[in-house]
C-alpha cells in the first residue's frame, strides 16, 4: 500500500464522521501532490477543547480552530515509510461550518482533511500567493472527489457577493 492513513474518531462523533470519507480525502490529496510513498499519517477527529489546547500549546493561540496539522519528517526504520504527520479536526467546528455553508458535514470533513494534508506536505496560506496555490490545489482535489464544495464556505459567500456586485 502506498499510503497508510490512521484515523481516530472520538466516541462522541463516531456516528457523524465516516473513516472512509477521511481516508479518501487524504489519499486524494496525497496522490494529487505526489507525496513520498510509502507514507503514513494520522487524522484525529475530536472536539473544540482538544483543538484549543493543541492550538495554545503548539501555536500560542488560545482559541479553538477547525483543523490543525503537525508535519513530521520521520522515517520508519523497519518499513522505510515516511511519517508525514498528524491532523486534528474539530467535529463541532466542522458541523457549525457545514451548517453555515449549507452543505453536508461529510463535505466539510473532506475539505478539512484535504486542507490538513496539504499543510503536512508544505502548503501554507500566510501570504496571498501561497494561499492562491493552496486554495487552487484544494479545489482541484475536492472536484476530483466530486465534493459539493471546493473551499471554505466563507470563500464561496465572498465570491458570490463579488459576482452579484459585478452584474
Amino acid at each position: 500500500m502506498r499510503f497508510k492513513i490512521h484515523v481516530t474518531i472520538a466516541k462522541a462523533f463516531a456516528g457523524d464522521v465516516a473513516r472512509g470519507t477521511l481516508r479518501g480525502a487524504a489519499r486524494a490529496a496525497l496522490n494529487h501532490e505526489s507525496a513520498p510513498a510509502p507514507g503514513e499519517l494520522t487524522i484525529a477527529v475530536t472536539d473544540d477543547r482538544a483543538l484549543r489546547s493543541l492550538n495554545r500549546d503548539y501555536l500560542s493561540r488560545d482559541v479553538p480552530t477547525d483543523v490543525l496539522a503537525f508535519p513530521s519528517s520521520e522515517v520508519n526504520p523497519e518499513t522505510g515509510a515516511h511519517y508525514l504527520g498528524d491532523i486534528a479536526i474539530s467535529c463541532p467546528r466542522a458541523q457549525a461550518q457545514a451548517r453555515q455553508g449549507g452543505h453536508p458535514l461529510s463535505a466539510e470533513v473532506q475539505l478539512l482533511a484535504v486542507h490538513g494534508v496539504l499543510h503536512l506536505l508544505g502548503h501554507d496560506h500566510a501570504r496571498p500567493e501561497e494561499k492562491a496555490r493552496m486554495w487552487a490545489a484544494q479545489a482541484e482535489i475536492l472536484r476530483h472527489l466530486k465534493a459539493p464544495i471546493t473551499g471554505p464556505a466563507a470563500t464561496h459567500r465572498r465570491r458570490a457577493r463579488r459576482m452579484n456586485k459585478n452584474r
